[in-house]
């Protein structure tokens, strides 16, 4: 792979994630490079007739979405070849009834989801995107919401008033110092129809027709290289746009197939997976099931199918950081723009076994990638991931790896030009094993 070649790659991942501020817009991307591949979309409400070569996909709740391609050979012969990762990040979500006006100030009320660094979400130039639901003659209507200039802030405590924030580090209280301000109360307008009025402006409706939302702040700094060679990148939402990007790039790339192969990206596992939209639910497994009895298995040829089956939870992986040495394993300091990392825990954080981690070290041989391998510190406690929920639910064999990066959970995340080559080259070679 040549320079430039990682370059262009790693740009494409960075637009990717420049027009997915929430999940929402994270599915809306991928279905519109999944349409222009000719892609089909399925209905969950619809029966399904498949075919032998065809190219679909599915969404649910609108922030997860399954794509697949069936294969030319019978899937209880050849197994599935499914590739997992999470349209999520941790961050702040905004609260139901979020304006308040705080002596003098406007400000938006929030939530934490999942588990991101809170300082770092200060001094950021924030904005708003997710989805609303507006009032319409069948009820209600969803709508995508964006809002691209910097609409809201977190402004840093001075530290003449916080004397100890270098010694002791800069922490919020999650209620009463997380609100982000808007602007200056209007004592002619309260602040909910001020909000309101915003929101309904930028859909071009009446603020009486807003229903209901689920909005989260984002940065609004566009991705960019970085390094003394331009060979790192760094951005919002890497963990883990970065992995849905790498699998969808990988199937996209997927021609004529004898294996079924299928990416499925989910919401929610930053807070568990455990809803409708998660791994934790039913989505792929209705899926793989509904696949099955299009392409004519019974169910002694689905469990046949799974038996042969393999699933790749693809998340982001910990980056060696030298300025930290104590935070990592000895002899498992993983390198960034070194390749594709396996991740493995003992306690069955990470689904990997000693089996299926040698098998994607083939992969990754075939593929011609590097690859590492890494544990968490035992005294640490280990983050985990969906491929112990997937795996657990489907019965099938898996593997978690993911791709180096620095920072995690923060609101500007870092990783390498190289790295994603990688990954793409090893998926890709994985859904045609």
């Amino acid at each position: 792979m040549t320079t430039l070649t990682n370059q262009t790659t790693a740009q494409d991942l960075l637009d990717f994630i420049e027009a997915s501020p929430s999940p929402w817009h994270a599915v809306a991307t991928c279905e519109m490079r999944l349409m222009a591949a000719g892609f089909i979309r399925l209905n969950e409400v619809d029966r399904w007739g498949l075919i032998a070569g065809g190219r679909y996909y599915v969404i649910r709740a609108g922030s997860s979405i399954i794509a697949f391609i069936v294969g030319e050979q019978a899937a209880s012969e050849t197994g599935l070849r499914i590739i997992g990762a999470h349209t999520d990040s941790p961050g702040l979500r905004i609260k139901p009834k979020p304006a308040e006006d705080a002596q003098g100030m406007l400000r938006l009320g929030v939530e934490v989801y999942g588990g991101p660094i809170l300082a770092t979400f200060a001094d950021r130039d924030l904005s708003l995107a997710g989805r609303v639901n507006v009032r319409s003659g069948q009820g209600f209507a969803t709508r995508h919401v964006r809002f691209n200039e910097p609409l809201l802030r977190l402004p840093n405590l001075a530290i003449h008033m916080n004397r100890e924030v270098n010694e002791s580090g800069l922490k919020f209280n999650k209620q009463t110092e997380l609100p982000l301000l808007l602007g200056v109360s209007a004592p002619d307008t309260p602040a909910e129809p001020r909000f309101r009025q915003l929101l309904a402006d930028q859909l071009d409706v009446a603020p009486t027709d807003l229903l209901t939302w689920e909005l989260n702040a984002y940065d609004t700094q566009k991705g960019v290289f970085w390094g003394a060679d331009q060979e790192f990148i760094a951005s919002r939402q890497l963990d883990n746009l970065a992995s849905c990007h790498a699998a969808l790039s990988a199937l996209l790339a997927t021609e004529a197939s004898k294996t079924t192969c299928l990416c499925a990206f989910f919401d929610h596992e930053e807070v568990g997976s455990e809803s409708a939209a998660g791994a934790g639910g039913s989505f792929v497994s209705d899926v793989i099931s509904r696949l099955s009895s299009s392409t004519g298995l019974d169910a002694e040829d689905q469990r046949r199918m799974l038996a042969h089956s393999f699933f790749i939870s693809a998340d982001m992986a910990h980056a060696w950081q030298p300025n930290f040495p104590s935070a990592y394993e000895p002899g498992h300091r993983v390198l960034v723009n070194a390749g594709p990392v396996i991740k493995s825990n003992a306690n069955q954080r990470y689904s990997t076994s000693a089996d299926t981690a040698a098998r994607f070290m083939a992969i990754c041989e075939k593929a011609g990638v590097p690859c590492q391998q890494y544990a968490h510190r035992t005294d640490l406690g280990c983050g985990s991931t969906i491929g112990p929920i997937v795996a657990a639910r489907l019965g099938i064999s898996s593997v978690d790896i993911g791709s180096p990066m620095w920072a995690m959970h923060s609101i500007r995340e870092a990783a390498g030009v190289l790295d994603h080559s990688y990954m793409i080259a090893a998926l890709s070679t994985a859904l045609r094993e």
